[in-house]
């Protein structure tokens, strides 16, 4: 009498690299003996003691469900590697550009472009620089208009001011009523993109961390 052999536990056991890869070719490698000695049970099984059709069955189904695990298993790692270059292909997209948000502006020597957003109401309106201190150290009338404005970055006698960080504000009057003093949104040289739990983190040239989905407006730079 033949002692019966589970043909899915003996070719299973000769997978061990975890390579996905050799995972494909040693499981096309498995069902290939798993056929053969499925074929020389039957061959060779007690005619008085047939094995169950059944158990046939139930081997073919888990050799099945692992073949299939094992493609799907490829399938998603494909999908990982396709998302991943596809993320790093949108961080390049960043790099380069002028992202306009609310944040400190860096000056070094060229003009800042200040997207305002003063009150409909007002009837009044003034661009306001601060220093890294808090110090106001420019202020000037602009329109009541959302359109771009810059700021030069220079002293009353022409000179540059220090380069640096310069928070940039925007102030609403009505009758010398002050109604508002907002944060006002400025266009930032972007050097730099990275992904940090699943969200985009864009490096501005003045070292200013910002989350992507700050940024309300994108330009060429220069």
């Amino acid at each position: 009498m033949v002692t019966a052999v589970n043909p899915v536990t003996a070719a299973t056991q000769q997978k061990s690299s975890p390579s996905n890869a050799q995972d494909s070719r040693v499981l096309s490698s498995d069902f290939n003996t798993f056929i053969r000695m499925l074929t020389t049970q039957a061959k060779y099984q007690n005619p008085l003691e047939p094995l169950d059709s059944s158990e046939y069955a139930a081997q073919l189904a888990q050799f099945s469900m692992v073949e299939q695990q094992t493609k799907t298993n490829d399938t998603l790692a494909a999908l990982v590697e396709k998302m991943g270059a596809t993320n790093m292909a949108e961080l390049s997209n960043w790099i380069g550009k002028d992202a306009r948000a609310i944040a400190p502006a860096h000056f070094s020597g060229s003009p800042v472009t200040v997207s305002p957003a003063p009150l409909a109401a007002a009837d009044k309106a003034y661009l306001v620089v601060r220093d890294a201190q808090g110090e106001i150290i420019d202020r000037y009338e602009i329109p009541v208009s959302a359109e771009p404005v810059t700021w030069s970055g220079l002293e009353s006698d022409g000179s540059q001011r220090a380069h640096g960080l310069y928070s940039i504000a925007i102030q609403s009057y009505k009758s010398d009523e002050l109604l508002l003093d907002e944060a006002a949104s400025v266009y930032h040289p972007v050097t730099e993109a990275q992904i940090e739990n699943g969200e985009v983190i864009l490096i501005l040239e003045g070292g200013q961390a910002i989350l992507a989905n700050m940024v309300t407006g994108v330009r060429a730079n220069g």
